[in-house]
């Protein structure tokens, strides 16, 4: 079966917390990685070699392969003007493309909204994970979020099908009252169908899946999981989201952070290798970013927030390598001791969004921005 042919899918993947960019993709050979960095610095022959300048860090095991054979680009220096370090504030910015206001409209919304301006699939955005991100929302956008999908569904709880029917028409009810109307009633009576509608649709994906592939027994790997089989039961979803939290290392950077990117590293590898089982991974993009870098010089346990970060994209579709330039480490370069940016966020965004999506970007992320090639 041909799957190209099929619509482009993009997943998102959340790092929440700050990533550590330069222990992720770490310059080994540079001698001010490693003064500064006495304490959380990755030894040199520990490093699995990119280049003779930066290699990955060795959790990455599963990401090194796949770039091996071209499927991962690396788009070095992210970030934005006057870079913020609040978590919150930060992480808002990357969700509404805002850097100077506060803004409701998250840029995947907008996504989803152009790509079913008429709302036909309530389905066309799915989110993996407790509440909805805000680069999501978008009013009159439906958008599924799913806690468990084995267990997902509303009022799943009660097992005689008259009495779980009798309570879905009162919780119907509910969301669309008799008396009462006006926008925000309507909003409301939408968003609760909407919910009931994605709840029934999506619970009939599980049986559907069949796979030799096991996924790991963390909450990514799992996520990634539930993703492939909503994937591959073909509901037209477009837009999929999850994130991994627990990047904050300002302590225990040393056993935290390896943990985690060995959870990331694996969790995307059985992802990849579950699509490539189905002939499924030619029209699936993967993007995985996190909010801000982190200090180059340690804190004697782990690091502090900082600016300048990495992101990944996955899959084939790209053009794999190293896109942008590594960020300076030298003093004199450095923005109040951390990493410079070199690329705009919207700009990576705007790649995906035209080259991958075929939407206009300048809507979706506020303006013309360079660039990149690796799509």
């Amino acid at each position: 079966m041909t799957t190209t042919k099929k619509d482009p899918v993009l997943v998102v993947v959340q790092l929440t917390g700050a990533n550590d960019y330069m222990n992720t993709v770490i310059p080994y050979t540079n001698p001010l990685y490693h003064d500064n960095r006495p304490t959380v610095g990755i030894p040199q022959d520990q490093v699995l070699p990119i280049d003779d300048q930066v290699g990955f860090n060795p959790a990455l095991g599963s990401i090194k392969n796949l770039y091996d054979q071209g499927k991962v680009a690396i788009i070095n220096g992210v970030g934005y003007p006057d870079p913020n370090r609040s978590h919150f504030r930060s992480m808002d910015i990357w969700h509404t493309c805002e850097p100077e206001k506060i803004a409701t409209e998250g840029w995947l919304g907008r996504v989803i909204r152009d790509l079913d301006p008429t709302a036909e699939n309530v389905l066309t955005g799915v989110n993996f994970g407790r509440g909805l991100p805000r680069a999501m929302a978008l009013p009159g956008v439906p958008v599924a979020s799913v806690g468990n999908l084995e267990t997902y569904g509303v009022l799943t709880g009660i097992s005689d099908q008259e009495r779980r029917t009798q309570a879905l028409d009162i919780f119907a009810r509910m969301y669309t009252p008799v008396s009462g109307t006006g926008p925000v009633m309507d909003y409301l009576g939408q968003t609760g169908l909407n919910a009931l509608k994605g709840a029934d649709i999506l619970k009939t994906a599980p049986a559907k899946y069949r796979s030799t592939v096991e996924y790991g027994d963390n909450s990514i790997s799992q996520n990634l999981k539930a993703i492939s089989q909503v994937l591959l039961a073909d509901l037209g979803t477009r837009i999929f989201y999850t994130q991994q939290s627990g990047f904050d290392t300002h302590a225990n950077q040393v056993p935290t952070q390896p943990m985690l990117l060995g959870q990331l590293s694996q969790g995307i590898g059985d992802f990849y290798t579950d699509l490539r089982e189905h002939d499924a991974s030619e029209n699936v993009l993967m993007f995985v970013f996190t909010e801000f870098g982190r200090r180059v010089k340690d804190n004697g346990s782990g690091t502090d927030h900082g600016s300048g970060g990495m992101s990944m994209v996955i899959g084939d579709p790209v053009n794999g390598g190293m896109h942008s330039e590594y960020p300076s480490l030298k003093e004199e370069d450095l923005l109040e001791g951390d990493l410079h940016f070199n690329i705009d966020f919207r700009g990576v965004y705007g790649t995906m969004v035209e080259r991958w999506l075929g939407l206009d970007a300048k809507p979706v992320v506020g303006g013309n921005f360079e660039q990149l090639g690796f799509l």
